[in-house]
């Protein structure tokens, strides 16, 4: 079942270029990884998708409605559908875990107080935080703030589940159990995941398909698995970056001058 589908997107601050001719579409139960080397454009489309920036050109459909072309009433109700862990964690630093992971639950749903909690505590239980719902953020560590915004992404079970930088500033271990925890997440619900990350070894572990975005020519230029890419993809830019090497100097480029000694 296809729950999100990007057409001809273009994207613009002013008068400058981002990103353009962006098309995809992301099936119910996959990773989606959204690719490419600093500053072009990643966490700017994934703004475009969850609906806090309006794209220049193109679609964006949530099942079939076009997100842009639809009254507030309406895009409520899609965003209604979908779950967001920013880079940072973006928690309530004045309230606990538990008061945090039932925000979503008091906004979207009609459960009393008390089914609240025992919904937040289940997910704070599923990400390995339950003894900490009393905790505030300043009280725990940056991966512990990383589950606990997971919890809060996934305490209304919704379809689409967008993830920017889960794994930035973690260490390996903390990462790993990251990892886990996104694809047990998507196990359980079948939720579809979309995922921007500059960290190769979560790319490579936990997602099935994603596009790469290209700083110079300013549009997309591969789009399959982060694995496939790294092994077979044509475009020297991508098979650089996946394979974490240093990309082919263009022909006639002058060599780099030999350090001193």
């Amino acid at each position: 079942m296809t729950l999100l589908t990007v057409r001809d997107l273009e994207m613009r601050f002013g008068d400058r270029l981002i990103q353009r001719n962006i098309s995809f579409s992301i099936e119910r139960g996959t990773v989606f990884a959204i690719m490419g080397g600093s500053g072009c454009g990643k966490s700017t489309l994934l703004r475009h998708l969850i609906g806090l920036l309006a794209p220049a050109a193109g679609h964006i459909d949530y099942e079939g409605v076009d997100y842009w072309a639809s009254d507030e009433a309406q895009r409520m109700k899609l965003r209604a559908g979908f779950g967001m862990l920013f880079q940072s964690a973006a928690l309530w630093s004045s309230m606990t875990l538990l008061e945090n992971v039932c925000l979503p639950l008091e906004q979207h749903t009609r459960l009393n107080r008390e089914q609240r909690e025992a919904r937040a505590r289940e997910v704070l239980e599923w990400v390995g935080l339950r003894q900490f719902e009393s905790y505030y953020p300043s009280d725990i560590s940056g991966g512990m703030k990383k589950r606990a915004g997971l919890a809060r992404a996934i305490a209304v079970e919704v379809p689409l589940l967008f993830l920017d930088e889960p794994s930035a500033g973690l260490d390996p271990i903390s990462s790993k159990r990251l990892d886990d925890l996104i694809l047990d997440v998507r196990e359980r619900t079948g939720a579809a995941v979309v995922i921007v990350s500059h960290e190769l070894p979560s790319l490579l572990a936990i997602a099935d398909d994603g596009i790469f975005l290209d700083a110079d020519s300013k549009q997309p230029i591969a789009h399959g698995s982060p694995r496939q890419l790294r092994d077979d993809a044509q475009h020297p830019t991508v098979r650089a970056f996946l394979r974490r090497e240093e990309p082919a100097a263009p022909a006639g480029a002058p060599l780099p001058a030999p350090a001193s000694t």
